[in-house]
Formats: C-alpha cells, structure tokens, sequence
C-alpha cells in the first residue's frame, strides 16, 4: 500500500542542493623558498613533488595559482593550515580562498 499525504495537505519535496566550491590560491611572494613550497604543497595538499613545483612554478611566473577545490570549510582549513606553516617556519607564504562561480 503506498502511504498518502491525507486529503487537503500539500506534499513538499526537498533536494539537497550541491555545496558551492571554493579554489584555494597560492600567492607568489619574493621570499619562501622553492622547494619549502613543495613540501607543503605535497604535505598539505596530497601532491606529488612534480604536481607541487608545477604549482609553485605557475604561481611564481603568474603571481598566484589555483592549487584545489574544495567545500568551502576544506578549503579554508586547507589554505589556513598551508598558511600557518609558513609563518612558523618564518616566511610569509600565503594561501587565500576564493568562491568558484
């Protein structure tokens, strides 16, 4: 037997809409270096060392590189995290978060 919404009310169906997606951006700066890039590139992001220093290379030559999408919460853990051992390590590398249109 199929159940039915009693005679009079409206039924209303709801559908989850896809989450938006945010690119996290590497920005060149003239002073972290090379390969401290990679290595937080393959660490932070799961890259391989030829994916990492394509990344950084494209950042370095264009000023800024989309490194991935994620939700938007991975995306600003991500970038903060990759940020953060920047600083630590005492260079000032930076990852922002930008919505994907």
């Amino acid at each position: 037997m199929l159940d039915r919404a009693p005679e009079g009310t409206v039924e209303t169906a709801t559908r989850s809409e896809r989450p938006k997606l945010y690119k996290v951006i590497l920005l060149n700066d003239d002073f972290t270096p090379r390969r401290f890039v990679v290595k937080v590139l393959q660490g932070v992001f799961r890259m391989t060392e030829g994916e990492a220093e394509a990344v950084m290379m494209t950042a370095h030559r264009r000023g800024a590189c989309v490194v991935a999408v994620f939700t938007r919460e991975i995306a600003e853990q991500k970038a903060r995290e990759a940020t953060e051992l920047g600083r630590h390590a005492g260079f000032p590398l930076t990852f922002t978060t930008e919505r994907e249109d």
